[in-house]
């Protein structure tokens, strides 16, 4: 087996996988063996899950580097026909694929729709994400320190140990999104919407909330 076909294989792919089946296979794989989920107790399970997370990480900016070179292969001779300030132009709605930039801390998205992207390990700390899309986008160890996601829409986002210190979450629809380990210190949900009448739809395992505004104005201890 050639390490190619090895990083098909830990992601459940087969060779030739889109970018989009690989994206998606890593973040199943990632939610199933969060060491969040298992038992704290159990330390066999817990290196396991620590292990599989590595290789997960490993085969999918492998694949992902792979997929870029292809792609910037395939469009090189279209390219080298136009004038190298063309080339190089950066498109006027930056928030279009916000993962060619890892660091994006103070852009505005506000309004984007950034809906099913991967943003994982991206620093949008300070970002104005106000009113945005973010419904089922995966944001495994984001930075969104003191980011404005207020009005904005996480249903079913994936947040486990994002970094939503001072985030503005005022109003945000929180339905179904798991910000599980999340670091949510003197965050602003005031007005979020978490429950669907007394039932709590949002994961909080672990999160620190110490200094946080609740839903009902209420600071938490």
């Amino acid at each position: 087996m050639s390490e190619l076909e090895r990083y098909y294989r830990i992601l459940e792919l087969e060779p030739g996988a889109t970018l989009e089946e690989i994206n998606q296979a890593y973040k199943d794989l990632v939610f199933v063996w969060h060491p969040d989920r298992l038992p704290k107790d159990n330390h066999r399970l817990q290196q396991k899950a620590q292990d599989k997370l590595k290789a997960f990480n490993e085969a999918r900016e492998k694949l992902r580097s792979l997929n870029d070179r292809s792609q910037t292969a395939n469009s090189r001779p279209t390219q080298q026909k136009k004038p190298s300030s063309t080339y190089y132009q950066q498109p006027q709605t930056n928030y279009q694929q916000p993962n060619q930039n890892p660091d994006l801390s103070g852009k505005d998205f506000s309004r984007a729709n950034l809906s099913n992207r991967d943003l994982s390990g991206r620093n949008l700390s300070y970002a104005n994400l106000s009113g945005s899309n973010l419904s089922d986008t995966f944001m495994h160890k984001v930075n969104l320190r003191g980011a404005d996601l207020s009005e904005a829409n996480l249903f079913r986002a994936n947040l486990l140990l994002a970094d939503m210190r001072e985030a503005n979450l005022r109003s945000a629809n929180l339905i179904g999104a798991d910000l599980s380990g999340a670091d949510l210190r003197g965050a602003d949900l005031t007005g979020a919407r978490i429950r669907s009448g007394e039932r709590l739809l949002v994961k909080l395992i672990g999160a620190n909330l110490a200094g946080a505004i609740m839903p009902d104005g209420v600071i938490h201890g």
